[in-house]
């Protein structure tokens, strides 16, 4: 692997990662322990950080970022119904448990919501902006990945220009993630999650570029909800209208 890593790259490879981690969730339900199904979820650990990379680059470098919190926001709500539909969970969160009941979409908005309340003067009280970061942080806890995906994103923005400081702090959350998963949520599932690490070499090589085409950039934003939709259509003629995740 040379040096060359731009961002349009990295984002093809984690668009595939998730597509197959997907496919093992709809081939394989319930986080099987097949090999093939351990194999495939494991491919898809790529993607998660490899997300978490690219919103610090997309936050430190947008020129509006309340536009960018904007389009994340109506992302996510877009995209939680994709991810309910998908999975076959009430749109309703909480209504079926307190674990995955939205997409990883949202606490990607609460993270670039919570660096910019940390870095913008909004005249409020310190100990008020402390406490709504507090409710923003927890408010994740339903979602895939959680508060950890806030939490690794905005560790990793604040030692953005050191990667290997960003793969430590992002390995302590998705290890404290890994054991919450192991022993409250499934076994299978909390044991693959340190498998993250395997973004090191991609992100190690990233050259920080673009890339030419210029407009991949909603690229993630469009094929995340329609493969999701797609998903659910076929879990829907596969199982019927069934829950598919643990």
């Amino acid at each position: 692997m040379t040096k060359g890593l731009n961002s349009n790259h990295l984002k093809l490879i984690a668009i595939i990662a998730m597509t197959i981690d997907h496919i093992a969730d709809l081939i394989y339900p319930c986080s099987s322990s097949e090999p093939f199904s351990i194999l495939f979820h494991i491919i898809g650990r790529l993607t998660a950080p490899m997300m978490w990379f690219f919103i610090c680059e997309g936050y430190y470098h947008t020129r509006n970022p309340k536009k960018y919190i904007l389009r994340l926001f109506v992302f996510a709500v877009i995209s939680h119904f994709a991810y309910c539909f998908a999975f076959g969970i009430d749109f309703v969160p909480l209504k079926t448990g307190i674990f995955n009941q939205t997409s990883v979409m949202y606490p990607l908005f609460v993270a670039v919501l919570v660096l910019w309340l940390q870095d913008t003067d909004t005249g409020m009280k310190d100990w008020l902006k402390k406490i709504i970061i507090f409710v923003l942080v927890w408010s994740a806890f339903p979602a895939d990945w959680s508060c950890i995906a806030v939490l690794s994103i905005t560790t990793m923005y604040r030692n953005r220009g050191n990667l290997k400081k960003q793969m430590m702090f992002m390995m302590i959350w998705v290890f404290l993630y890994s054991v919450v998963s192991f022993f409250f949520v499934n076994k299978v599932y909390g044991l693959i999650q340190p498998f993250v690490i395997l973004v090191y070499p991609f992100l190690k090589h990233y050259n920080g570029e673009r890339g030419k085409i210029k407009w991949t950039k909603w690229l993630f934003y469009i094929y995340y909800p329609v493969h999701l939709i797609i998903i659910g259509i076929l879990r829907i003629f596969i199982y019927g209208n069934v829950p598919i995740l643990f």
